[in-house]
């Protein structure tokens, strides 16, 4: 049995409370587990879609509702000395996280717009003499929505392709910079297959060619240590919600030295260094920075504990049903972020079925979306296999008790839809089913 840590256990508990699925509630009285319970919310393992607000991020953001709710930019009076103090050292907190300068972090309202901001800021600034871009086919929507964008104002944009582990060849990177290149965006990892990509060679690349690197790391900050200066990164995505924080609330990082030019997407007061107008929230802004200061202290721990869980899950699955492919690397991969191919299964169904367990197919900005993911395509996955696949969130709240229990009724769900499958009988009965000419209709 995986053995907590007392204070673990503790802001664990508070969590359940504040969810309301305390394990001493009623069902627990009546001697059955919280999970079996039908009438309580399902299971969350979930947690590269969001993540719950971790209780001690909650009570350093209350003040800030209640008591001390000036704005962080009136200079004239104690209320907004008060909350400007506050914010800055939020700002210090989310730079400590990333070993940048706080003059080096602006607040934004989460990823989506970090993201706009680098790609849209850097490619308008220096479009004078660079109007090409590099990303990969794997990046989250908005990264390639922002890219999108910029091809309708005239900017060329090179979608490299990943390998079959959805990591990129450095090969075919440094063969896609041009003469007039001015920015390189690539995620350090993915919010759907959880493969990290080699940063560290992507600044170097960057670097030495003087190219400005972009990278959206929502799914990496606070889950692995990450450095900017070390790993030669000039803009860096974060994301208050994926860190046990809170939502609306996100921050980008943008190099001062050597400086990175920015041009701003929206206009207004001038806050944030002129990059990002408008009042800074100052209750989101310490949740950011109380989310990033627990990630810094608690990150090896919280790795060590994800890992064993995901292992667990990860294990007993592949040695229980036949046929389920892991995508992404097995071995370049932060571990809270499972994706499993269910051969001959739907994958739709299946979760469906699982509903006593929050899951999801993929992102959760496309999750609403019946067409395979482009990422699982991008990696080279079979159109059945991509259909078919489930993404397991584990994070620092997910206990030993949960991830047996989503493994169990994983294991029946699946095994149930398959004898209802006709080319799972097939397959059972030694059809090679690529040998199969299916009629058209």
């Amino acid at each position: 049995m995986l053995v907590l840590r007392p204070a673990a256990l503790r802001v664990m508990r508070g969590l359940l409370l504040f969810q309301g699925r305390s394990l001493s509630g009623a069902a627990q009285q009546q001697g059955k587990s919280s999970v079996d319970d039908s009438s309580l919310r399902p299971l969350y393992m979930d947690v590269q879609a969001t993540t719950p607000l971790d209780p001690r991020v909650l009570d350093s953001m209350l003040p800030y509702l209640v008591h001390y709710y000036g704005n962080p930019h009136s200079r004239t009076h104690a209320y907004g000395w008060e909350s400007e103090s506050a914010m800055e050292k939020a700002r210090q907190q989310v730079a400590s996280l990333i070993g940048a300068d706080p003059r080096e972090i602006i607040f934004t309202s989460g990823a989506t717009e970090s993201n706009n901001i680098a790609i849209k800021g850097v490619a308008r600034f220096y479009k004078s003499r660079k109007k090409h871009i590099i990303t990969t086919q794997t990046e989250h929507k908005c990264v390639l929505d922002s890219c999108r964008a910029l091809e309708a104002e005239g900017f060329r944009v090179t979608y490299l392709p990943v390998k079959k582990n959805g990591i990129i060849d450095l090969k075919d990177l440094k063969n896609a910079i041009q003469p007039d290149t001015s920015l390189i965006s690539v995620m350090t990892v993915n919010n759907e297959i959880g493969v990290i990509q080699p940063v560290s060679d992507i600044g170097e690349i960057c670097s030495s060619h003087k190219i400005f690197f972009h990278t959206d790391a929502a799914q990496a900050v606070g889950k692995i240590p990450l450095d900017v200066n070390s790993m030669k990164i000039d803009l860096m995505s974060i994301s208050g919600h994926k860190i046990y924080g809170p939502k609306g609330v996100g921050a980008i990082y943008v190099r001062r030295r050597p400086r990175v030019r920015v041009e701003p997407i929206q206009s207004g007061g001038g806050q944030e260094r002129g990059l990002r107008s408008g009042t800074v929230p100052t209750p989101l802004a310490v949740g950011l920075g109380a989310a990033c200061e627990l990630a810094q202290q608690e990150m090896e721990y919280d790795h060590k504990r994800v890992s064993i869980l995901a292992d667990r899950l990860v294990t007993r699955i592949m040695s229980e049903i036949p046929d389920v492919v892991l995508n992404g690397d097995p071995m370049h991969r932060y571990p809270g972020c499972v994706n499993l191919s269910f051969a001959y299964v739907e994958g739709e169904s299946l979760l469906m079925a699982l509903k006593d367990v929050a899951l999801s197919s993929g992102s959760a900005c496309t999750s609403a979306s019946l067409e395979p993911s482009y990422v699982l395509r991008a990696i080279g996955a079979d159109e059945d296999l991509a259909h078919s696949s489930i993404r397991f969130g584990i994070g620092r709240f997910t206990t030993e008790e949960e991830v047996d229990y989503t493994v169990n009724k994983c294991i029946q769900h699946v095994k149930r839809l398959r004898e209802m499958s006709p080319l799972w009988e097939m397959v059972q009965d030694g059809i090679d089913l690529k040998s199969i000419k299916w009629t058209q209709h």
